[in-house]
């Protein structure tokens, strides 16, 4: 589970390192980011679908992946990578398409590197922050703001944020780890208060014929 959030960030989504010597909370990056943590934390779910690019120098690789993410509060519900990753707020179901098996657990936030629901809030603390100036993707102007670790054992040392200067969406991300790997991520489709069943957040083993179900509770 880990691995899938540090790769996200689900959605996934996303947030913010950098080493940049003497990075301060610059108030100009801060305001931003308040801004566009307020637009997410105000709506009541929304959904997302976006590529996620691998680049790795040191292999000559380039690949990249689709994926969508749908996120309400702390619960969520992401599909990547032939996987599909549930998540209720107490249990967690991870389904593998290829093996036609899920795995249930319980939910322990403090195992976590990173959690959908905490993509806009997580800069406020453990990070630094400073503006970078604009650029624009696909057409659009954005913002750019580099976030930084306090924790410099951190294997991601920086990500470059693109937020929107029309409506403070992120457009997208990019996370660079000290091994040399880069990931970005662009968000395709962005859909505010989806409509959702309310069993949406929980895995229905009848949509699933003859599904395996390793129980770890």
């Amino acid at each position: 589970m880990k691995r899938i959030f540090s790769l996200l960030l689900a959605f996934l989504l996303v947030v913010p390192f950098a080493q940049a010597q003497n990075a301060q909370k610059d108030p100009q990056a801060q305001k931003i980011l308040d801004a566009m943590s307020k637009k997410y934390q105000a709506m009541n779910a929304f959904k997302v679908s976006f590529t996620q690019t691998l680049e790795s120098p040191s292999t000559k690789v380039k690949e990249s992946i689709n994926g969508d993410i749908t996120v309400a509060g702390n619960k969520f519900r992401l599909a990547v990578a032939g996987q599909e990753i549930i998540n209720n707020g107490a249990t967690i179901w991870t389904f593998m398409k290829k093996e036609n098996e899920v795995t249930i657990s319980d939910f322990d936030p403090e195992e976590q590197e990173m959690t959908p629901n905490q993509i806009y809030t997580l800069y406020q603390k453990g990070y630094r922050y400073v503006y970078a100036g604009e650029e624009k993707v696909g057409g659009e102007a954005v913002h750019v703001v580099d976030l930084t670790p306090d924790d410099r054992d951190n294997q991601v040392f920086k990500v470059r944020l693109h937020i929107s200067k029309k409506d403070n969406s992120i457009k997208s991300w990019k996370m660079f780890r000290k091994n040399g790997n880069r990931y970005t991520y662009s968000v395709k489709k962005f859909t505010a208060n989806p409509p959702l069943e309310n069993n949406y957040f929980a895995f229905d083993k009848s949509k699933y014929k003859g599904v395996k179900v390793v129980d770890l509770r």
